[in-house]
Formats: C-alpha cells, structure tokens, sequence
C-alpha cells in the first residue's frame, strides 16, 4: 500500500521514536495522549496487525526521510519478566480535580483550621473524627475547593489493601501495563489525599507509613521510588479515634496499629453545627430548591429545634439514635419532592426502628404544634399509690 505524506511522517517518526518497526498499540496511543502524534488510525487495522496490540510499520515500497533508513533496526529481545512487559501508565487521572464550591455549604467547626493547612501547601496530616453526617469530608472538599487545591478522595473498606492505594497491574488494550494507585496519584500531582473512614481499614493500610511520614515510598513491583511533590498532604476522616466503637454503633469499625495513628500531628473532633448555623444550611437548601415562603421556613426552624432536642437526649443517652445535619437536609429535599412535611420526616426516619421512628415523628408533631417538649426522651417517674400506702398501714 502506497501512503500519503501524513502516514509516512507518521511511520517516521514512530520508527525513530522506538527504532523498530513493530509498534505496540499503548506506545502508539502513549504518543497520541502526549499530544506528540495524531492518531494513526489506518496503522491500527487488520492489514498491518502482527498479532494482538502490536502493529508493523509499512517501511518498504513506501519513500521516506534519508534519516530513517541510518536508525538501526532493534531485535526485540524476549521478555522474561512482569516488569518489562508492563509498559507504565504515569497517570490513570485527567483533568481538573478541584472539587467544586457547594453553593449551599456554611463554613463552621474546624473549616478555618483545616483550609489554612491545606492553603499552606504544608505537609501536615490531619485525623478528623466525629459522628456520621456532620460535614467531615465536606469540610475538607470545601477547603480545597476554596484554596483551589486538587483533591483525590479515596473511600477506606477492610479489603483496601496496597494494590488499591499504590496501584498494580492492569489489563488495557490487550497489555499488561502498570495503573498507579490514587496515593501515588496524590503524591505526583501535589494534591490533598482525602482518606474517608480510614478506622474501617485492616493492617494493609500499613503501606502507607512513610507516605505519612513526609517521605516517598519505594514501590516493589514496578522497583520506582516515588516522592511527594510540593503541596501533598494527608487527611483521614473517621467516625471513631482509631479505637474501635465501644456503643457497637459504628460496626465494623477497627482499632488503628498505634504507631499509624502517631503520625497524624493533630486530631479534630467535628461536631454537629450550632443551631444558627444549620438553621443557614437548610435556608441555604431551600432557596436552592425554590422554597422561600414563610411556611417553608417555619419547617426549617422546627426541623433545627427537632433535631436539637433528639441530640441532647442522646448525648444523656435517653435515645440510642440521632438526627445528623445530612439528614436534616435529605429532609428538605425529600418535602421538595413530596410537598408534605410529615410524609418527608417519615420517608427520612424509616431506618430507624419502628419505636424510634414513632417516637421522633411524634416530638416534631409537638414542636409543629408549639408544645411544651421540655421532657421529651425523659424516664417517667411514677408516682406511689396513697391507697397502698395506707394498706400498709393496716395490721391483719
């Protein structure tokens, strides 16, 4: 076949790039992501296929630059080992990962504290603890989103070992290639690595030591050491300290090796937001939504007074559950949809048990009301009987 001046520069160039001519389809699309060649289509066909993802280059019958011809042709050398065979994928991730501004985000607790380390560009890891739903990763995505810092966020199981973290080998195009993991993608780019519910991990997380401790970390299996770049950091958000959950309410919760806990500088305890400040979430949720009558802010106000008075009950443990901040807000969506307030408390409540769920709906119908719900969740005290009292009295 007879080429056109494109496909023999194309021939050209990938022929001096490599110095042979049969060509691998991921060191053609290698160039091609590089921006360095446009991609040969025609050259990836049936007509010059050797076998599976590898390709020959057309050289003879076709005219081509006096230079090519002094490149001496490479024997390809038999492969004996995973590594060699494996050509290395320097990126798995594209594009811009700043997270983006959450329109109806209020700053409150430790924002101030955690963007200042993320603006800082410091390494300095940071262990976030609290109970489900009041804003931990939230808090961290904003802060980078307001300091415009890249954020990889990586949710933590028990099954999370190095390969997930590190990265491994990987299927692609008929290739084994090597696909960095979102640690080392971390490392690389500079950015936030946001690890969510680390205290749910195993001792495989142990990999990551000298990554918290500011250095760079020799990957095995490919022999690359990998060091941070300026602006990496850590943050762990969890529901426990590491310790395990001592009420069972966190199962599967684990307790963290010591020795990984020690080398997050500070910890910070997150706590549910003030009244005033989740009271301008849910305004902020309803504008977004369109509710902006009067009646609609009523609902957030007894939605705020609600939730207030089920979490002082619980922290005096007259409850075993608790109304969180992101479920006050999956509240109000839940009435944007449905137009009724109780049906979307009840919709919102159905995972807890029944008694729960019955009891909650039955104290926001007081509050609705404007009861008096001062000793809601309080152990009633009964009074003795007068008339035992006097049987006692009574000799036989």
């Amino acid at each position: 076949m007879k080429l056109n001046t494109d496909q023999i520069n194309a021939v050209d160039f990938l022929y001096k790039t490599y110095g042979r001519t049969e060509i691998t389809r991921s060191e053609i699309n290698d160039l091609v992501k590089k921006g360095k060649l446009k991609n040969p289509s025609w050259l990836k066909s049936d007509q010059y296929k050797v076998k599976r993802g590898v390709y020959s280059l057309p050289i003879e019958g076709n005219d081509f630059s006096p230079n090519l011809t002094d490149v001496p042709l490479k024997e390809e050398q038999p492969k004996t080992d995973t590594v060699s065979q494996a050509a290395y994928v320097v990126s798995s991730l594209t594009g811009n990962i700043v997270p983006t501004k959450d329109p109806v985000f209020v700053p409150w607790g430790h924002f101030k504290d955690i963007k200042s380390i993320v603006t800082s560009k410091q390494f300095y890891p940071i262990f976030i603890t609290g109970l489900s739903g009041n804003g931990k990763t939230m808090n961290v995505q904003q802060a980078c989103a307001a300091s415009k810092r890249e954020c990889i966020r990586v949710n933590i199981t028990i099954e999370t070992d190095e390969d997930d973290l590190l990265g491994g080998y990987r299927l692609q195009d008929g290739q084994t290639v090597w696909q960095n993991g979102p640690v080392i993608e971390a490392m690389e780019r500079g950015a936030v690595l946001l690890l969510d519910e680390i205290d749910l991990a195993s001792n495989k997380i142990m990999c990551l030591q000298p990554i918290l401790e500011g250095n760079g970390v020799f990957i095995k299996k490919i022999n690359k050491f990998v060091k941070p770049a300026n602006g990496f950091n850590v943050i762990a958000t969890a529901n426990t300290k590491g310790q395990g959950s001592e009420d069972g309410k966190f199962i599967g919760t684990n307790i963290l090796n010591e020795a990984f806990l020690e080398r997050f500088p500070i910890t910070v305890e997150q706590s549910y937001p003030t009244n005033k400040i989740e009271s301008k979430i849910l305004l902020n949720v309803m504008s977004e939504k369109g509710l902006t009558k009067d009646a609609d802010t009523k609902f957030g106000e007894n939605l705020i007074s609600w939730a207030d008075i089920i979490r002082k009950t619980f922290y005096e443990g007259g409850v075993d559950e608790i109304i969180s901040t992101r479920r006050l807000v999956h509240i109000v969506e839940a009435y944007t949809i449905f137009k009724d307030k109780m049906k979307a408390i009840e919709m919102c409540t159905n995972r807890f048990d029944n008694d729960t769920k019955t009891s909650f709906m039955d104290l926001y119908s007081k509050v609705d009301g404007g009861e008096d719900v001062s000793t809601w969740g309080q152990p009633v005290v009964e009074e003795p009987d007068s008339n035992d009292s006097e049987d006692d009295n009574i000799s036989y």
